[in-house]
């Protein structure tokens, strides 16, 4: 989704040098959701992330950046719904060019592209960078007994890395069930289609890759020039 609508204004990347930079992790609706200062409506939002009493906070901390635990769309897996649980981290990603709904304090009217993109320019005004927690190593479609909700349906072998002797099976470096095929041009692609759209479309400032040795591993050994690294460092938007 790109919101033609959205003015950014004079908004810009910050680039703050990494010597200046002092990172607060944050999880979007942990941190606000008990705030006294935040209103009732905004907490656990991203909008709540923009209140007045957050901002200040940051601020007297010497906070110039705020990692966001994973925002991308998420699913919970089948043994926490059967236990009427949830996942509340996030790291189960499904949808790596869509903030996740669960954060949008008007969820019904499908303003969360807005809801992000007004929090980031509301951070960056005070000088506050906004970087992702992203999970590119794995997916919410866990192992063979998993569901199938999106790329195991679309091209299982080529989105995912599955196993020479049975490719029934998945090969899981993750610990979650199954392993991105980073390695298939398509996948590389994809990944890198959703950095470049958080960069360009929602001035996302940087990112943090969970679990990045499963990006590296060229066969079973992780490769620190593996194409992943290649096409990260040669890319003119985000290297």
């Amino acid at each position: 989704m790109v919101d033609q609508a959205f003015s950014w204004g004079s908004d810009r990347l910050l680039q703050t040098p990494w010597a200046q930079t002092v990172i607060y992790e944050v999880h979007v609706k942990g941190f606000t959701m008990q705030h006294p200062d935040v209103p009732d409506h905004l907490r656990g939002t991203y909008e709540g992330l923009t209140s007045p009493a957050v901002i200040k906070y940051l601020q007297e901390l010497g906070v110039t950046a705020i990692e966001l635990l994973p925002i991308h769309h998420f699913v919970n897996d089948k043994f926490l719904i059967d236990k009427g649980l949830t996942n509340y981290w996030g790291y189960n990603s499904i949808g790596y060019l869509a903030p996740d709904i669960r954060y949008s304090a008007y969820p019904k009217e499908g303003r969360k592209v807005y809801e992000f993109k007004t929090m980031v320019k509301t951070l960056h005004s005070a000088g506050i960078e906004v970087i992702l927690d992203v999970v590119y190593n794995h997916t919410g479609e866990g192992n063979h007994l998993g569901p199938t909700l999106s790329f195991r349906g679309i091209d299982n072998a080529a989105y995912y890395r599955l196993s020479p002797d049975n490719p029934r099976y998945y090969m899981d470096y993750t610990g979650c069930g199954n392993t991105l095929n980073v390695r298939h041009p398509r996948t590389l692609q994809m990944i890198m289609d959703s950095l470049r759209y958080w960069v360009c479309d929602m001035h996302v400032d940087g990112f943090r890759f969970d679990l990045a040795s499963a990006l590296a591993r060229e066969l079973h050994d992780v490769d620190r020039l593996s194409a992943f690294f290649d096409i990260i460092h040669q890319d003119p938007i985000l290297s």
